[in-house]
C-alpha cells in the first residue's frame, strides 16, 4: 500500500489566544475549501472535515463542506473525519457520500465513528443508552446499502426498508468505508471482524498508545478469515508542521492550548496544557506530529513500524491558528514531508516483499 498523508478539521471557531479576535464561521468555511484546495496543490493524498453540532465548530454538515471541497480540488480524496453514524441515518449518509463521489469522480470516502462528543444525539432525538447498539447497527445498514441496490432491510432504531431503491450509487464501484476507533477494545476487534479499515484517533498519549489496539484488531480480522495485511490502518492525530522544531512549538502551542480548553467536550472547562506538558507531548515518545519537516517524518515512519500504518490524517491549526500559519504548515508537510514518507515506506515494502 501507497502511504497516504492528509489533513482533517472541525472547523472550530475559536477567539484567538494572541489577537484576542474572533472569526466569523464564513470566514471560517471559505478558510476550510482553501485549506483542501492548497492539500490538493501541494500533494497530499486525503482531506477530512470531521462532525460537531456546537456553536463553536462549523463542522456540523461535513458531507456540504466536502461537496465545495470537491469543485474546488482534482485529484485529492475527500472523507468525513468523523461521520457520527449513531446520530446519522445511513440511507441519507450514503446519498449524501455518493454525490460527493459523482462531483469528484470518485474521491469520496466515509469514516464512521461513535463520537466521543455527543451533543448530536439528544438534537436528534436518540437515547445515549443506546449509543453503542446505534452504531452497530446503522454501520450495519450503511454496509449494507454498500453492497446492494434496491435493499430490504430491518432493525430496532429506524422503519424497515421494502425493496427500497437508494440513490444515487457511488461513481465507481463503491465507497471506501472506515471506522473510526479512539481505542476500545470492543471497537478494535468488531471493526477487524468486518474487515474494515480502521482509522485510529490518538490525541494525547505515547506513541505506542495503540499498540494493543492493533493487536486486537489484526487478530480478529484474521479470526473472521480477512487477511490482516491487506487492510489499511490510519492514524489521525493533531500536529503543525514548521521550518524548525523551535517555530512548531512556538506556533502551534498557544492555539493548541486553547483549543484544548476551549472546543474540548466541556467549553470552556476543557484540559489544561502547560508548556512542558505540550513539549513533552510532541517529542518523540509521544503522539503529537509536531516539529520540523525531519520530526515529523520521523514520527511517522515510527507509527509505520510499530502499527503497519498506510495512513496518517492531521489536524493542524486546531484552536483557531490564523490561515496563514495554517497554510504555510499544509505546504510543508506536502512538499517536505511526504515525498519522503512515501519514498522510504515504499523502500521498506520492496525490503520485505
Amino acid at each position: 500500500m501507497t502511504f497516504e498523508i492528509g489533513i482533517m478539521t472541525f472547523g472550530e471557531v475559536t477567539e484567538d489566544p494572541v489577537t484576542g479576535r474572533m472569526p466569523s464561521p464564513r470566514q471560517r468555511v471559505r478558510e476550510t475549501i482553501e485549506q483542501a484546495r492548497v492539500a490538493d496543490q501541494v500533494g497530499l493524498d486525503v482531506f477530512g472535515v470531521g462532525e460537531h453540532h456546537r456553536t463553536d465548530f462549523v463542522g456540523s454538515a461535513p458531507a456540504i463542506l466536502l461537496a465545495a471541497a470537491a469543485e474546488a480540488t482534482e485529484h485529492i480524496r475527500l472523507t468525513s473525519s468523523v461521520t457520527v453514524l449513531g446520530s446519522e441515518d445511513p440511507v441519507r449518509v450514503w446519498e449524501q457520500f455518493a454525490t460527493i463521489d459523482l462531483l469528484s469522480a470518485g474521491r469520496a470516502e466515509i469514516i464512521a465513528g461513535r463520537g466521543s462528543y455527543t451533543e448530536s444525539f439528544p438534537l436528534f432525538g436518540y437515547d445515549l443508552r443506546d449509543y453503542a447498539d446505534l452504531f452497530r447497527e446503522k454501520l450495519d445498514l450503511l454496509l449494507k446499502i454498500r453492497e446492494r441496490n434496491p435493499l430490504t432491510w430491518s432493525g430496532r432504531f429506524r422503519p424497515p426498508l421494502h425493496d427500497a431503491d437508494i440513490a444515487p450509487r457511488a461513481d465507481g464501484d463503491t465507497i471506501p468505508i472506515w471506522v473510526g476507533v479512539g481505542g476500545s477494545p470492543a471497537s478494535a476487534v468488531s471493526t477487524g471482524r468486518l474487515g474494515l479499515p480502521m482509522a485510529l484517533a490518538l490525541l494525547l498519549g505515547p506513541v505506542t498508545y495503540h499498540e494493543q489496539t492493533v493487536e486486537l484488531y489484526h487478530a480478529a480480522a484474521a479470526e473472521a478469515g480477512h487477511d490482516p495485511a491487506t487492510l489499511p490502518i490510519s492514524i489521525n492525530t493533531h500536529g503543525y508542521v514548521g521550518r524548525t522544531s523551535q517555530e512548531a512549538r512556538e506556533t502551534m502551542y498557544p492555539y493548541f492550548a486553547k483549543g484544548m480548553m476551549e472546543n474540548n467536550h466541556q467549553r470552556g472547562q476543557g484540559f489544561p496544557l502547560s508548556r512542558p506538558a505540550f513539549d513533552a507531548q510532541v517529542s518523540p515518545g509521544s503522539g503529537l506530529l509536531a516539529g520540523s519537516p525531519q520530526e515529523v517524518i520521523d514520527k511517522l515512519l515510527t507509527y509505520h513500524e510499530l502499527y503497519g500504518v498506510s495512513r496518517a490524517l492531521i489536524q493542524m491549526g486546531f484552536g483557531g491558528m490564523p490561515q496563514k500559519e495554517h497554510l504555510a504548515a499544509i505546504e510543508r508537510l506536502g512538499t517536505e514531508v511526504a515525498p519522503v514518507v512515501r519514498r522510504e515506506t515504499a523502500t521498506l515494502a520492496g525490503r520485505t516483499a
